[in-house]
């Protein structure tokens, strides 16, 4: 695989730049702080530990939105990262909401359905307190989820910025260590928890260190699915797939067009 790990001064570099983005975008709006969605995991983690270094604790509020399909250790994690923040935090069961908006819908929505609409009601949620406080929403997607579309659009998708955007996962996971997030948030197995079992190497079909590998040689970088394939010692077909994620999800980067 490729060796995406920075350096201790590009780590040091990054944690700077996005600690001044973070300002920079709360300060062009007009706002007065920031709120993040904590779920738990290692990316809404290291977004909330940055926020706080580039804002400050007052100016950083959580929103913990769990679902049916949500553990209680998630939950716990996210107050764990609060807790030792020091930021206020707003503990909301969403399920409620959807199980009104699944009584007055006359389908049967399958678990993807149902996962995407939990993801749009917590968006709806951060949104409501933004406004309601003057905030702007951090996002807390990666660039792996970005480039292979994995998050909901209008969903997890619907943020004003997004601070680790340009992070592959596995760079995700050193910046977060480097900061402090706790050790059993970084080396969980990530999930979106948007229905039951549900993980993402699972759902994506590879693991991280091969995605981000392919990612970076392939779709950000100049060689070739063939190239690509001889280079990491992996199928022809494992390459396809992750460019087929990424032609398929072209349009949840993209304004919605128009004629």
């Amino acid at each position: 695989m490729v060796d995406l790990r920075l350096s201790d001064s590009e780590l040091a570099d990054r944690r700077e730049r996005i600690v001044a983005f973070i300002d920079e975008q709360v300060t062009a709006a007009g706002a007065d702080g920031a709120v993040i969605g904590l779920s738990g995991g290692v990316d809404s983690s290291l977004v909330a530990y940055l926020a706080v270094e580039a804002l400050g604790t007052d100016s950083v509020t959580g929103l913990i939105l769990p679902a049916a399909p949500s553990s209680d250790a998630s939950v716990r994690d996210a107050e764990i990262v609060a807790d030792r923040l020091n930021i206020a935090t707003h503990t909301i069961d969403i399920e409620p909401v959807l199980d009104a908006l699944v009584s007055s819908y006359p389908g049967s929505p399958d678990d993807r359905a149902l996962g995407n609409a939990r993801a749009r009601i917590r968006a709806a949620y951060n949104y409501l307190l933004a406004n309601d406080e003057n905030n702007v929403v951090l996002g807390t997607g990666n660039k792996s989820e970005s480039l292979t579309g994995y998050y909901t659009k209008y969903g997890d998708g619907a943020v004003d910025c997004h601070p680790i955007g340009n992070l592959y996962k596995t760079q995700v996971w050193q910046l977060a260590s480097d900061v402090g997030v706790p050790e059993q948030i970084v080396e969980k197995p990530p999930s979106a928890e948007l229905w039951d079992n549900q993980t993402d190497e699972d759902e994506l079909g590879l693991d991280y260190e091969t995605l981000d590998s392919i990612l970076a040689l392939h779709i950000d970088g100049p060689l070739s699915a063939a190239g690509t394939a001889r280079e990491l010692s992996v199928s022809q077909e494992t390459v396809d797939h992750v460019h087929s994620l990424y032609l398929s999800s072209q349009h949840k980067r993209l304004m919605p067009p128009k004629p």
